[in-house]
């Protein structure tokens, strides 16, 4: 028998490290330890379940690729390989996929539908409505069968039993539950309600998913009456409850969210009657007060106190008036005597002045005169027209007629001949 050759430590952990590398395996635990230091090349973690406890490292371009970050109580599902880190002698599981187990994968999907529709706005607290005082009718979407249904119903009954109840039953668990929930909303819609209540009773996580997917939040932020919402117990928080107009704890707080008590209203209605009742008093006692003092103002007693003032102050005028016209036409008949007295002294003298200028002018006419001029011998020869004067001998020609006018009339004459005489 050979004896095998004895190995030194390193060459020990080598083989150690081959073996455990060549098996593949895929594991299911918590995470109990995790630490991801800046700097570090790797993320480092242990998963442990009842009975063991095993540690994990995870390359930091794996970890970052997976996209789900670690916390410690997570239930995840690891795919690796175990090694061995050989300067230490420790044993530890290399991940090469990382993804959320169980309920822990639920819960990121639910998140990540979440974060979706808050990015949209349908959480925000601007787009809640409030909810009717006093609603005329009431719609209830939940199970037929359910114990939510039952709270609800009697819930009203007990406190405002003047509201009619509408009753869509749809499934609330299941693979169909989210399409037949979003229906059961829209029909309740098409009723038209005053507000819709959306419940169920109370259930595991997984029997409460329905209310978490994306066409039942929809629904619920696109419903066009008010929504309150009362799904499972008051730990339990879904996404239609983020976007609902108002989340109660219980489908029983949902019911009695938009059910005055009878009571209450009862009592309301008194103290308000009584309200009402001593405004109205208060104020009709106000009002003939009122009355009161306006009625003994003195214009009311005594209409001329209103208008005596007005009486006076047109006789002062009437009688001021009836002073100023005679005096004032007094004043213009004087000043009209004293210009016309003044025209009669002017008058002469102006047309004295006027009449010598005219006799001036006349005499000075009367020497420019071609007439005058006639009249001391002269003649004046004119064409056969009678009009053109005749200045030169070059205007007339032998034998034609010409007029020759005189002082007292004109002589027609014919040209005998033509004579220049040089000046």
């Amino acid at each position: 028998m050979t004896e095998e050759r004895s190995l030194s430590v390193s060459e020990a952990m080598q083989r150690a490290k081959g073996a455990l590398e060549s098996v593949r395996l895929t594991v299911v635990g918590e995470v109990s330890e995790f630490s991801d230091k800046p700097g570090y090349k790797a993320a480092y973690f242990t998963i442990s379940d009842a009975g063991a406890s095993m540690p994990c490292l995870m390359w930091r371009d794996i970890y970052e690729a997976a996209g789900t970050p670690l916390r410690c109580g997570m239930q995840v599902e690891i795919t690796g390989f175990f090694t061995a880190y050989a300067p230490k002698g420790r044993m530890q599981f290399q991940v090469r996929r990382l993804q959320p187990a169980g309920e822990g994968r639920l819960r990121m999907q639910v998140a990540e539908i979440a974060r979706k529709l808050q990015a949209e706005g349908l959480m925000a607290p601007e787009r809640k409505r409030a909810l009717p005082a006093f609603p005329d009718k009431i719609a209830v979407v939940t199970s037929p069968r359910g114990k939510a249904v039952h709270d609800v119903l009697r819930t009203l009954r007990r406190r405002y039993p003047l509201a009619e109840v509408l009753l869509a039953g749809v499934a609330v668990e299941g693979e169909n539950a989210p399409a037949a929930i979003a229906e059961g909303m829209a029909v309740a819609a098409q009723a038209g309600p005053d507000v819709i209540l959306l419940v169920r009773g109370g259930g595991s996580y997984e029997d409460l998913l329905p209310f978490s997917s994306e066409i039942v939040a929809r629904a619920v932020a696109t419903s066009p009456v008010p929504v309150v919402t009362g799904i499972g117990h008051e730990p339990d928080t879904s996404i239609a409850d983020m976007v609902a107009d108002l989340r109660a704890s219980t489908p029983t707080a949902a019911a009695e969210s938009v059910a005055p008590a009878v009571e209450e209203l009862a009592n309301t209605l008194r103290r308000e009657r009584r309200a009402l009742g001593r405004a109205l008093a208060h104020r009709v006692q106000a009002a003939a007060h009122r009355v009161q003092r306006i009625a003994e103002r003195p214009a009311f007693a005594d209409p001329r106190t209103l208008l005596g003032t007005a009486f006076q102050t047109l006789d002062l005028l009437g009688a001021r008036l009836n002073r100023a016209i005679p005096e004032s036409l007094r004043r213009d008949r004087e000043r009209m005597e004293r210009v016309k007295a003044k025209l009669v002294a002017v008058g002469p003298r102006i047309s004295e002045r006027a009449q010598s200028v005219v006799a001036l002018q006349a005499a000075r006419l009367d020497n420019l005169s071609p007439l005058k001029i006639l009249g001391r011998g002269y003649a004046a020869a004119f064409g056969a027209d009678g009009h053109t004067v005749v200045r030169s001998v070059g205007q007339v020609n032998v034998g034609e007629r010409i007029v020759v006018k005189v002082s007292d009339g004109q002589i027609g004459c014919s040209v005998n001949d033509v004579v220049v005489e040089e000046r």
